[in-house]
């Protein structure tokens, strides 16, 4: 849907960019001409997906082995994907979550999810903005956030708060950086099942099925198509979109925002009645 130079030598970073989303999104930008930095906790995944990345582009992919919940490897990190050229584009994708009720939740375990998802995103922004701000060069960061940044959600609490956090630096920083050539905005995904995650938080075929029918297009989402947004937002031709957080959910929340959306479980014969009704 794009021409193939889109991205043609911009050079993206990329957290958790070794799996899952963050690899469809890297995919896509190298379709489309990128130079691609990946960085996430596991060298042995981001060395495997290199190795896929390089046979098909050879010599485009970089990969930093980095922990985001380290501010000084943060620091060394981003200060090696600028060691070649400056980064042109951040895609804050790292994260972590999982099903708890709340009140069972250890500060560790709070802790494991707010400091990779809001403490190590904003280390990484600040780090590439504090460089694209000294040397005057354009910015583009695109964070990954969810629904329930601006709803919260129960069961995911931690999540929530992280990522409403992530949501409010998005809006704050398109402000404050703006004016001095570096946007900022977000991607707000609904279900787009991926390796490990989707089995931790869907356990079940029956919470599957729920989940399904509570989006109105009827099916989760495919990765090429958040792929597809991503590289859009990444591109000089969105040039004029600064602060704002676009949703891909199939429809999913305004559903479940929508005081009567449960009425789609009654039959023509109930709507018959209904209309038949007298006072």
């Amino acid at each position: 849907m794009f021409q193939s130079d889109l991205l043609q030598d911009k050079r993206i970073l990329i957290t958790g960019g070794g799996t899952g989303l963050g690899k469809a999104m890297g995919r896509r930008c190298l379709e489309l001409g990128a130079k691609l930095i990946i960085c996430g906790r596991r060298a042995e995944v981001l060395a495997e997906t290199q190795a896929e990345f390089d046979e098909a582009y050879p010599g485009r992919t970089t990969a930093l082995p980095c922990d985001l919940r380290d501010a000084a490897a943060v620091e060394a990190m981003v200060g090696s994907a600028w060691a070649e050229a400056p980064v042109d584009a951040l895609v804050n994708n790292a994260a972590g979550n999982f099903l708890a009720k709340t009140e069972t939740l250890s500060p560790r375990a709070l802790d494991a999810v707010l400091s990779i998802v809001l403490h190590g995103t904003a280390y990484v922004t600040l780090a590439c903005g504090k460089r694209w701000l000294a040397d005057q060069h354009p910015g583009n960061v695109l964070s990954i956030v969810t629904t329930y940044a601006w709803t919260g959600s129960p069961y995911v609490v931690p999540s929530a708060m992280a990522k409403a956090g992530v949501l409010a630096m998005t809006r704050s920083l398109a402000v404050e950086w703006g004016r001095r050539g570096i946007r900022l905005n977000a991607i707000a995904p609904g279900p787009f099942p991926t390796k490990g995650a989707w089995d931790r938080l869907v356990p079940n075929a029956a919470l599957d099925s729920i989940w399904k029918n509570k989006i109105p297009l009827g099916r989760v989402g495919e990765h090429i198509e958040l792929a597809n947004l991503a590289a859009y937002l990444l591109a000089e031709q969105s040039g004029y979109i600064n602060g704002e957080v676009v949703t891909i959910d199939g429809g999913e929340w305004l559903k479940g925002a929508g005081q009567f959306s449960l009425m789609e479980a009654m039959s023509d014969e109930d709507w018959d009645a209904m209309r038949a009704r007298k006072d």
